[in-house]
């Protein structure tokens, strides 16, 4: 089983979620023209016909993808090159698609997506078939060092953005843009109990290091099965001739009291989690307390401090008189609140028991899949992503209810695989989806050159009961919304990065082939390339 945060990948713990606005044409009512009164039954009739042409015009505007508000227009990401592209079809978003309609790029960004829009006379005009989103692997180890991918010793707060090479495997990614795959999050400790914090990353290289980095914590990933079956690290997974094997498979075979032991520090980790929040929090009201006190105590001071004085003196004087010794008031002072120690790996817990970074969880067999359910039933907070799910078909129901996605990994496994996965096959991801789990797709998270396949998974899915919709949603929106990077990528909307594909048919489908790509606003690929 392994669990992920966000895009921040655990292994399992110890331990008991300025801009510019569209401008709203003014529109004038056109002036109403002088009528004469219809009859009684002119009335009647012409009541009978609006009422026969208002049911009409209810189904009609029920029948149209309901269209939302236009985005806002974040900052510009860098100067760019202003973009024209034409298009046959624009894919805005699964279910919703513009016919002869054309996208505007300026400095990054996607400024105008729509039938009427007006050429600029100093932009690069591109024309394609269909536009749409870039595609998103959401269980990548593209460009991730082999050292950090097979590190088993990482911690919560460990980030896999740092070991991310953005200079790396160039061909191999220009290969992966050819595909169709424009980001990714990419994730240390692939076999780890705790994977760290994950990455979204733009994989086209040559870009300007600003522009790669969508967000540095993704979420968070914590392993069970995996990281067992290797032996607590002994062994590792490893891709040789195209198959997925377990190197040192002597060190297989994990007892099932371990591997739910192991499920008991999930909840372990998350009241770690949520308890350095709960210390954080009563501080910062201590301190505020603290502080109001000490003002309120200033102010008393300053208001009294000439009767004050006149008094002190007063004292001083009888005390002289008397012969004694004066001796001054201490003052006492509240003492201040001791702030709790920084913890990076509680300050991460914190935020993923809170719900800012999802956690991604990789659970198989059924009874880890019972025991996951009952140990994180009360942490209604924590946004839970369920890896790999093998044997997850007999969930359906708790998945639904809980709203929690599954992240499939579609593909043919050969001999030596773990056999955590020998529950799954093709057909799960369509499974899922027609029981009313959101299903999202990812290349597996250990081989590399697995992310340029990830379009090819999607349609051997696709060819096993996965609706193509769902497929293309997987890919591009549902997989942006997953990672928190919705607003920015994985659809062509007005205000979001330009990270798009220029096809020569419909996506995903066999003879379609992308013509050009465009990351962040600049063309990456040609059909040269």
């Amino acid at each position: 089983m392994w669990i992920q945060l966000g895009c921040l990948a655990l292994a399992l713990l110890g331990g008991a979620p300025q801009s510019e606005k569209d401008p709203k044409p003014e529109t004038k009512a056109p002036p109403a023209e002088k009528q004469e009164s219809p009859s009684k039954g002119d009335a009647k009739k012409d009541s009978g016909t609006k009422k026969k042409d208002e049911k009409g015009e209810k189904a009609k505007e029920e029948a149209k993808p309901k269209e939302e508000p236009p985005r806002e227009i974040l900052p510009p990401l860098e100067p760019g090159p202003t973009l024209f592209i034409r298009a046959k079809r624009v894919i805005v978003r699964p279910g919703v698609e513009l016919e002869g309609a054309a996208v505007l790029v300026r400095d990054g960004r996607i400024v105008g997506v729509g039938a009427g829009l007006e050429q600029p006379k100093d932009a690069q005009v591109l024309d394609a078939d269909t536009v749409c989103a870039g595609f998103i692997d959401v269980w990548s180890a593209l460009a991730i060092d082999p050292g950090s991918l097979n590190d088993g010793g990482l911690g919560p707060a460990s980030k896999s953005a740092d070991a991310f090479d953005m200079w790396s495997a160039e061909e191999l990614r220009r290969q992966t843009l050819r595909a169709g795959v424009t980001t990714a999050r990419v994730q240390a400790g692939a076999t780890a109990r705790v994977g760290g914090t994950g990455a979204v990353v733009r994989l086209a290289p040559g870009l300007d290091e600003r522009l790669v980095m969508l967000t540095r914590e993704g979420c968070v990933a914590i392993n069970v099965g995996l990281s067992a079956n290797a032996g607590g690290g002994g062994g590792q997974l490893q891709v040789i001739d195209g198959q997925l094997v377990q190197v040192d498979a002597g060190a297989r075979g994990m007892d099932i009291f371990d591997r739910l032991a192991d499920l008991d520090r999930i909840g372990g980790a998350l009241e770690q989690g949520r308890n350095y929040l709960q210390a954080q929090i009563e501080y910062k009201h201590e301190l505020a307390e603290w502080k109001k006190k000490i003002a309120e105590k200033d102010a008393e001071l300053e208001k009294e401090f000439k009767k004050a004085k006149k008094d002190r003196e007063k004292e001083e004087k009888d005390a002289k008189d008397k012969g004694k010794t004066f001796e001054e008031k201490k003052y006492k002072e509240d003492k201040q609140p001791n702030e709790p120690r920084y913890d990076d790996d509680g300050e991460t817990l914190g935020r993923v028991w809170n719900g800012e970074l999802p956690l991604f969880v990789q659970v198989h067999r059924h009874a880890e899949l019972r025991s996951f359910f009952k140990a994180t039933e009360l942490y209604t907070r924590t946004r839970f992503v369920l890896v790999g799910g093998s044997e997850s078909r007999s969930f359906t129901k708790q998945l639904s209810e809980r709203g929690m996605p599954v992240l499939v990994w579609p593909t043919l496994r050969g001999r030596g695989a773990p056999d955590e996965y020998d529950g799954a096959d093709l057909s799960l991801a369509g499974d899922l989806a027609r029981a009313g789990v959101q299903v999202v797709l990812g290349s597996g998270g250990a081989d590399p050159a697995a992310t340029r396949d990830l379009p090819l998974m999607a349609q051997m899915a696709m060819g096993h009961g996965l609706d193509a919709d769902k497929a293309f949603e997987a890919l591009t929106i549902g997989a942006a919304r997953i990672l928190d990077v919705d607003r920015r990528v994985g659809s062509v909307e007005r205000g979001k990065d330009a990270d798009l594909l220029l096809l020569d048919g419909r996506p995903l489908q066999g003879a379609t082939r992308v013509v050009r790509v465009i990351s962040a606003g600049r063309v990456v690929l040609n059909p040269e390339n």
